[in-house]
């Protein structure tokens, strides 16, 4: 089928967007994480998190065979490239340099959120292939200098390559339970890691337990206002301690507790009763990879040694090992999760640049960066913290 096949409309608002033929389309996919569901793009919008204001402009492009929703994406207007962690300001740069304009660009993915999943919701792969081409037209009728779509899916990356799209690729750390595996619990799991990497964990977990340091966690509507008032509290000094406003509002959670409660799980560390430091884990059923869970946001109100690594490594691997969960994304960047047996995977995002002359010139840097990737795995692979045969 082609473009001509279809109905489309672009929207301005997830609120325009029905929510049930949005999240019906979304449990179709391979990888529908919770973070592309309706309620999540809702609540970024309506909390004022990502909005005009905030430099994230929302367009939906759809795809329509009569009254049926063959596709859809959600697609933002871009003034900037925060809150994106696939960095193009040097790109931006270079487009600034020779008297261009970078923005507004064309970002196709949840804000804020570097998790991969189904950025091209469709009903099939010709419907997604037509997706991706309207999302190109459509940018190129606006005069946008680009289009990203960024941590794509496997079927994603397929589209856009068949569409002529630049792939360009990162790495993550993800956590796997191997097939198999029969760990009854976390000291089953550190039996299949190499002897120094097992004696550090250990050590790291004695001293938040020597410092005092409990956890309790709290899932779905057991977590109660008060936990989300703390958990704010912590996450917002993260970012105040950086020198910069959190990306997310106190209201973004206030909704997320409404709309998605079962999509959440907190972790609280309390010094003598009094809690100290949170983080707050993602979950989902994927299709595909069973049980997920994804290390989300995190912050302390007081200095212990190795409170980072318990509460958002230790406790969160701890819970998905007793709780039946094959897989814990720790998030972007990280090489020192490596030894938190969080293993190096391939993330991939695809470009268009409107501009030829720029267009081959990334092309060219994407095919060396890749190449430079592809060598970064490997040499990660090589330092494996599992034991030999594990």
């Amino acid at each position: 089928m082609s473009l001509s096949d279809y109905v489309i409309r672009v929207l301005d608002s997830p609120a325009a967007v029905d929510a049930a033929a949005w999240n019906a389309l979304l449990s179709a996919q391979e990888h529908p994480s919770p973070f592309m569901r309706h309620e999540y793009l809702a609540a970024m919008d309506a909390s004022g998190s990502a909005t005009p204001g905030t430099g994230w402009t929302p367009r939906f492009i759809t795809l329509w065979r009569g009254d049926a929703l063959c596709g859809a994406c959600a697609l933002y207007l871009k003034d900037h490239s925060y809150g994106e962690y696939v960095f193009d300001w040097a790109w931006a740069d270079a487009y600034q340099r020779h008297g261009l304009a970078y923005y507004p660009k064309a970002l196709v993915a949840p804000p804020f959120t570097p998790v991969p999943g189904a950025r091209l919701l469709a009903c099939d792969a010709a419907a997604r292939l037509a997706l991706v081409r309207a999302a190109v037209a459509w940018c190129e009728a606006q005069k946008l200098s680009s289009l990203h779509l960024l941590f794509a899916s496997d079927a994603d990356i397929a589209a856009c390559t068949e569409a002529g799209l630049m792939l360009r690729h990162t790495v993550q750390f993800h956590w796997n339970k191997p097939t198999g595996a029969a760990w009854a619990g976390f000291d089953d799991f550190l039996m299949a890691l190499s002897q120094d990497k097992r004696k550090k964990i250990r050590q790291e977990r004695r001293k938040v337990a020597d410092a005092g340091v409990r956890f309790r966690w709290s899932q779905g509507t057991d977590i109660t206002p008060a936990d989300w008032d703390f958990f704010y509290r912590c996450y917002e000094r993260t970012y105040l301690e950086h020198g910069n406003a959190p990306y997310l509002t106190r209201d973004f959670f206030r909704r997320m507790a409404q709309t998605m409660p079962e999509n959440w799980l907190l972790f609280v560390a309390e010094h003598e009763a009094a809690p100290i430091a949170s983080s707050l884990i993602a979950l989902s059923q994927d299709s595909v990879q069973g049980r997920v869970a994804y290390g989300r946001y995190w912050g302390a109100l007081q200095r212990v040694d190795c409170l980072h690594f318990e509460a958002c490594y230790y406790q969160p691997l701890q819970w998905c090992i007793e709780q039946g969960y094959t897989r814990f994304e720790g998030g972007a960047q990280g090489e020192h999760k490596m030894a938190r047996a969080l293993m190096p995977v391939r993330t991939s995002s695809a470009h268009w640049l409107a501009h030829p002359s720029f267009a081959d010139a990334v092309e060219r840097f994407l095919e060396r960066e890749g190449e430079g990737i592809g060598n970064y795995l490997e040499h990660l692979q090589e330092r494996s913290p599992f034991r030999s045969g594990s």
